[in-house]
């Protein structure tokens, strides 16, 4: 019987580094983390009080003292000091021995740029890792879902996240088609937002709205019944206010966000390679991502394009368990790997 000491020993994690939460998955072990990314501050001194969990249950709840702030935006890294405590808080959580400085493999949305790659990176490099791996994420999304990426086979991934929705057509190890659109659960979240305010004059927090989504949220032509009764600030009097809201009104307030997915879906397949486009008609879409478990979303997908549209099956780990993977056989995901050049 063979004893792999390397395997062993080994701390390689592949980390889904999300606006929303930020997922880590540890080589060999699966997915070991799964947090909000989300930090709080002391602004007197700017000493961080609490990551992840803690952080997001303070959110819209602190003193002045203390804010919580959100180190990505629309999938990039907007805060680089606090992202790298981020990320080396979120590698010192997951780690199960005390190996030092491991290799990191580490998801980016496909539509952004090479400095805001190096930024990743460079966070990722500071917080302890030995060596960086890029890969775009509805390649890793693929890889997760087990489709055939090395084959001459066209497969379609919707990965929703909170920052971005990223829509790509695969085939041969690479990426044939994509549009990365920076609109997702955060993007919903706001539009419920506004939506209160237009019709209520109510403000809510991001919590409420995000609450309000996930329990009474939904895309048409879903027939959503059921009522949910909101606390907020009345913008008028000034004072603690109650409304009742109903399925038909949530789905309203997300329409704006929701049509904006659907025509990038669109926009996909119309410049999509036809061959690869028949693939697609076999095959269906396949979603993932939290944005994904909106209800009647891929009823709506299914409507508009006349394709199956599928949900996979733990839609939220799909990206994190991809780029476990590649992690795992680099040799023969090389090549998917996304190289920026140093300066």
């Amino acid at each position: 019987m063979k004893f792999d000491l390397s395997s062993l020993l080994s701390n390689d994690l592949a980390i889904d580094l999300g606006t929303a939460n930020t997922l880590v998955y540890l080589k060999n072990k699966d997915v070991v983390l799964n947090e909000p990314s989300v930090v709080a501050i002391r602004k007197s001194d700017q000493e961080i009080v609490a990551f992840g969990k803690a952080a997001k249950e303070m959110v819209g709840r602190t003193p002045g003292e203390i804010v919580t702030v959100r180190p990505l935006k629309d999938g990039v890294i907007a805060d680089f000091e606090l992202s790298e405590q981020m990320i080396r808080y979120f590698i010192r959580r997951s780690m199960t021995t005390r190996i030092p400085r491991p290799r990191i493999a580490i998801c980016v949305p496909s539509g952004i740029t090479d400095v805001e790659k190096r930024a990743v990176r460079d966070s990722a490099e500071h917080a302890g890792a030995r060596e960086v791996y890029l890969i775009e994420e509805p390649m890793a999304a693929a890889i997760g879902l087990g489709l055939p990426i090395d084959q001459p086979v066209g497969s379609m991934v919707i990965d929703i996240g909170g920052g971005t929705t990223e829509i790509a057509v695969i085939a041969m190890y690479g990426i044939v088609n994509s549009i990365s659109i920076r609109i997702g659960g955060d993007e919903m979240n706001e539009a419920i937002i506004q939506y209160f305010k237009r019709s209520f004059n109510l403000l809510i927090g991001e919590n409420t709205a995000e609450e309000i989504k996930c329990t009474m949220g939904s895309a048409a032509p879903y027939d959503g019944k059921g009522s949910m009764t909101v606390k907020g600030r009345d913008l008028i009097a000034g004072i603690p206010k109650t409304v009742t809201i109903t399925s038909k009104q949530a789905q309203e307030a997300l329409a704006e966000p929701v049509n904006a997915i659907v025509d990038s879906v669109k926009m996909c397949l119309e410049s999509t390679p036809p061959e690869l486009s028949a693939d697609i008609l076999d095959r269906g879409i396949l979603m993932t991502g939290g944005g994904s478990l909106l209800k009647g979303l891929d009823e709506r997908l299914r409507k508009e394009t006349n394709l199956p549209v599928i949900v996979a099956e733990e839609p939220m780990l799909a990206v994190a368990r991809g780029t476990g993977k590649v992690l795992e056989d680099l040799n023969r995901y090389r090549r998917v790997l996304t190289h920026i050049k140093r300066y």
